[in-house]
C-alpha cells in the first residue's frame, strides 16, 4: 500500500456500481491529482463485485452498502451514508465532489482547487425552483425537464384499484395538480420551496453537514421523498436551496451533453475533446472505457500535472 498525505482541502463522494476497471481508473486518477484525498465510496456490491484488497488507503467504503435503483431514493441514502463517513474522518475535507464511477477531471487539480478553495459560495449545484406557472404556462421546449419535475414531486394522484375486484376494466385515476389541492399532502410551503436539478454537484464541509442533520431528522420532506421516483434530482436542491445561511452557485461544475435525447446523457468520445477543452465545467461524464478509453488517455494528457501538499 502506498502512503499517502490527505488533503483537507478536497474530498470526493463515488456512487459506484458497475464497470469495476473504470472505477479503479477513477480513484488512481484522483490519487495522482490530489496526492491521495480522502475518497468515500459507495459500491453496490449486489450488481458487481469490487476488488477492496486492491485499494490505497485513502479510499473509505459504506458498510454495509445500500441496494441502489436507478432513480430511487435509495441512492439519496447512499450518498448521505458516504457524506457521513467522510465527516467522521478526523481531518474532513473543506469540499467534496459527488461523482459517478462514469466521471473523470478535464480539469487540472491546481485549477480545481484554486476555484473552489477561493470560492464565496458554499455550494456548486444545478437547482431551479418547481412552480405551478411553469408546469401549466411556459411552452418553451428547454423547460419541459421543469413541467416533469413537477409533476414528478408537486402533484398527488390516487388510483382506486380496490374497485377493480368487481369492474375489471375500471381504471379510475384522478390527479391534482393545483397548490391549493395538493398542499394537505406535500411537505412544501412559503417556507420550503420545491426545487430540481442534476444530481451531481459539489459542495463545502457546512453544507455536507446541514444535509447530514437534515436527512437526520426525518423530517416531512425526506418522508415523503422516500416514497418518490427520481429524487436525487430534487432532494438535495431543495434542501440546500432553502437553506439560509448557504450560499449557492448555480453552476454544477459538470460538462454533461443531454443532445441524444432520451433519460442518459451522450457517451462521450475523442470528436466531444473541443467542447470539453472549452467548458468552465471540472469534470465531465458520462464516459466508458469500453466505447472509447482514447479520450481518457487525452484526458490524462491534459491534467497531468499534480499538487505537491
Amino acid at each position: 500500500m502506498s502512503n499517502y498525505h490527505s488533503s483537507n482541502s478536497i474530498g470526493f463522494i463515488l456512487l459506484t456500481h458497475t464497470k469495476t476497471l473504470q472505477i479503479y481508473r477513477l480513484i488512481n486518477k484522483l490519487n495522482t491529482m490530489f496526492n491521495y484525498p480522502v475518497i468515500v465510496c459507495h459500491h453496490d456490491f449486489s450488481k458487481s463485485d469490487l476488488c477492496v484488497n486492491t485499494l490505497s488507503k485513502n479510499v473509505l467504503l459504506v458498510c454495509p452498502h445500500v441496494q441502489t435503483e436507478w432513480a430511487g431514493f435509495t441512492l439519496v441514502e447512499a450518498t448521505v451514508q458516504a457524506l457521513k463517513l467522510m465527516s467522521e474522518v478526523p481531518d474532513p475535507p473543506d469540499w467534496f465532489v459527488l461523482l459517478s464511477g462514469a466521471d473523470y477531471p478535464i480539469k487540472t487539480a491546481r485549477q480545481i482547487l484554486d476555484d473552489l478553495t477561493s470560492s464565496p459560495y458554499d455550494a456548486y449545484i444545478q437547482y431551479e425552483r418547481i412552480t405551478y406557472e411553469t408546469y401549466k404556462h411556459d411552452l418553451k421546449p428547454n423547460m419541459l425537464w421543469l413541467k416533469n419535475s413537477y409533476q414528478r414531486y408537486c402533484t398527488k394522484s390516487f388510483s382506486f384499484d380496490y374497485l377493480k375486484k368487481y369492474f375489471a376494466q375500471l381504471n379510475i385515476e384522478i390527479l391534482l395538480e393545483h397548490p391549493l389541492l395538493t398542499k394537505p399532502f406535500l411537505p412544501f410551503s412559503k417556507k420550503l420551496a420545491c426545487f430540481s436539478g442534476s444530481q451531481w454537484f459539489c459542495a463545502n464541509h457546512k453544507a455536507a453537514e446541514y444535509i447530514i442533520d437534515f436527512h437526520s431528522q426525518k423530517n416531512d420532506l425526506t418522508l415523503y421523498y422516500s416514497k418518490l421516483k427520481y429524487t436525487d434530482e430534487s432532494y438535495f436542491q431543495t434542501i440546500l436551496a432553502n437553506a439560509p445561511h448557504l450560499k449557492l452557485q448555480n453552476d454544477r461544475r459538470r460538462y454533461i451533453d443531454w443532445s441524444s435525447g432520451g433519460c442518459h446523457p451522450k457517451t462521450l468520445l475523442m470528436e466531444d475533446l473541443p467542447n470539453l477543452l472549452a467548458s468552465s465545467a471540472h469534470f465531465a461524464r458520462k464516459f466508458d472505457i469500453e466505447i472509447d478509453s482514447n479520450i481518457l488517455d487525452e484526458l490524462d494528457q491534459i491534467t497531468s500535472d499534480t499538487i505537491s501538499l
